[in-house]
């Protein structure tokens, strides 16, 4: 079976762009707020949404299970006060329990949570738990930067995210550790304050004792790590000199990345530097690079070829298209076998 963990609803129909900037605007005036009833997205829209994006891709890449998220980009919990964010990310929520419904043995959910500058991290726990217990979700995508840019927050392993991190390890389920957009000019979304936010969430791994209090606690870096496999010396030799443990103790236990890297050189490097056991297949298809890359004639987000052409051996790549993510996820077996 592969396994994609890293897909989100780039393709939702249009109606549920529409409420958001009927949402947006009733800011200025909360006269105009849109009520959630007028929201109408019907199976059939949903169904068309996927069929002609991410169900196609699946089926012409040869992937099985996309672990499936809303979309990242337009979480941006930086607009708008806490109850703005909380029923944003409840009607994705939603959205995707829909989607999960209708495709069970395509996708499997995962959750964004209705985080708000300033607002502590403890509030998005009873989302989490909603969405796990009761919609049925495996994870949950975790913004390190609320303030869409401008890094407002403590760092990830301050106190100020623990009770959020006590409710993941309650409920067994990781975190992929995703930011939004971003509202800073200086920051290009997906070419760079992604990037940005996957490494440095790794860095304050580094220069904190999270996992020391929370061994048990699993995090997804995603897009390759952003540059932490690439200067993979310099985290190591900082390590060294903060007097910091190995990372294969320090950080490795705990913390995993995907193979959303859009190029066979970048993936070669990725399972040169990091071991097998800490990286997931994953792909973002539909996301951030959507074309053809044309010194091979193939897309760019098609990261099974780039699994599929590398020096691995067979065991190893299952273990990245597969197993990693029973162990990561342990909630997924459970959701596939209840599909069939």
């Amino acid at each position: 079976m592969i396994i994609d963990c890293h897909g989100h609803y780039t393709t939702a129909p249009a109606d549920l762009t529409t409420f958001r900037e009927a949402q947006i605007a009733a800011l200025k005036d909360p006269a105009q707020t849109p009520s959630r009833a007028s929201l109408r997205i019907g199976d059939d829209q949903i169904r068309d949404s996927l069929e002609k994006a991410q169900l196609k891709l699946q089926r012409e890449r040869g992937s099985d299970v996309t672990i499936f998220s809303p979309r990242a980009s337009t979480m941006a919990h930086h607009i708008g006060t806490e109850a703005t964010s909380l029923e944003w990310s409840q009607i994705n929520n939603d959205l995707i329990a829909r989607v999960v419904g209708l495709y069970p043995k395509n996708f499997v959910g995962v959750c964004m949570l209705p985080q708000s500058p300033g607002v502590a991290p403890a509030n998005s726990a009873r989302e989490l738990e909603r969405c796990v217990e009761e919609l049925g979700f495996i994870g949950a995508n975790l913004n390190p930067d609320p303030s869409g840019g401008h890094w407002t927050s403590p760092p990830l392993t301050d106190r100020h995210w623990y009770p959020l991190y006590e409710k993941l390890v309650e409920l067994d389920v990781p975190a992929m550790v995703h930011v939004s957009s971003s509202c800073n000019p200086n920051f290009h979304a997906t070419g760079a304050h992604y990037i940005n936010a996957d490494t440095t969430a790794f860095m304050q791994f580094i220069q904190g004792d999270l996992f020391k209090d929370f061994p048990t606690l699993r995090l997804i870096i995603p897009h390759g790590g952003g540059a932490v496999p690439y200067h993979w010396g310099r985290y190591r030799g900082l390590a060294q000199d903060m007097k910091r443990p190995p990372l294969a103790e320090h950080v490795m236990k705990n913390v995993y990345f995907d193979t959303c890297v859009y190029h066979q050189p970048g993936i070669d490097l990725l399972l040169k530097v990091i071991a097998v056991e800490n990286i997931l297949f994953g792909s973002e298809m539909v996301g951030a690079v959507r074309g053809i890359d044309p010194t091979t004639g193939q897309y760019y987000d098609d990261t099974k070829r780039y699994i599929d052409s590398s020096a691995l051996s067979a065991q190893d790549k299952t273990r990245i298209f597969e197993t990693n993510a029973y162990r990561v996820y342990p909630r997924l077996k459970a959701r596939l076998a209840a599909a069939g």
